[in-house]
This record gives C-alpha cells, structure tokens and sequence, in this order.
C-alpha cells in the first residue's frame, strides 16, 4: 500500500517486490511439535532469504522475529515490524509458541502501523 512507501527508509525499498509478495503461497511439510517460528527458519532457509531474530530470556524463551529479506523492525517507521497470523487470526504471543497443525495456513505480513493495515484487529493497542 501507499503508506509503506511514504514510511520506508529509502535504503530499504529495493527490497521490497513491486507486487509486495517476497514468498508466494508455499505449501511446507514439517513434524509435528514444530513451531511457526521452526517453519519460517526452514522456509527462509531454503529460499535464501536473509533473516534475523533475537532471543529474550524472560523466564521463557521468548524470541522476536527481526526481519526478512532484509525488511527489519522500524525500518518503516517506529511501529513498523513482522506480524504473523494463523488461519487469518493473529496469536497474541511469539511464533516460537505456536505449535502448527496440519492444514494450518501462516502468512507473515509486514505492519507499518502496528498491525492494524495488515488485518490485525487486537484493541489493546
């Protein structure tokens, strides 16, 4: 949308597909007990996409997806990063808890707006 264009660093726009897709629809086999967090590391792996996460030991591990192909946190203004949401729902917990059914459809979408232009309706925000 037009809004990515108006917030995104200039550094970063040769990054992001015209059409806005970086990975289309992909179907992925993975064991069960794996995580969406476990599948996007494979996916990016094999696609070589660059990525990048932190991990933050809060008692459990907690673990912030950064970036992919080079598209990072903040890199579009202050409330810009990656989201993901399963079966069109966005979890309000990390993608290293979401343990993936068979059937399950996760898309990673980047937000400018704290998710709110991608389709996340959570009203605490």
């Amino acid at each position: 949308s037009g809004i990515i264009w108006k917030l995104l660093k200039e550094t970063k726009k040769e990054f992001v597909p015209s059409d806005g897709w970086i990975l289309k629809e992909t179907e992925v086999s993975f064991k069960g007990g794996e995580t969406a967090f476990d599948v996007l590391k494979q996916i990016c792996g094999k696609k070589g996409n660059p990525y990048g996460f932190q991990i933050y030991p809060f008692g459990i591990k907690v673990i912030m997806w950064e970036g992919i192909n080079q598209l990072y946190e903040f890199d579009c203004g202050k409330n810009s990063g990656w989201m993901y949401s399963v079966n069109g729902e966005y979890p309000n917990y990390g993608a290293s808890s979401y343990n993936l059914k068979d059937g399950d459809k996760v898309e990673w979408r980047y937000t400018c707006n704290l998710g709110s232009d991608v389709g996340d309706k959570y009203e605490g925000k």
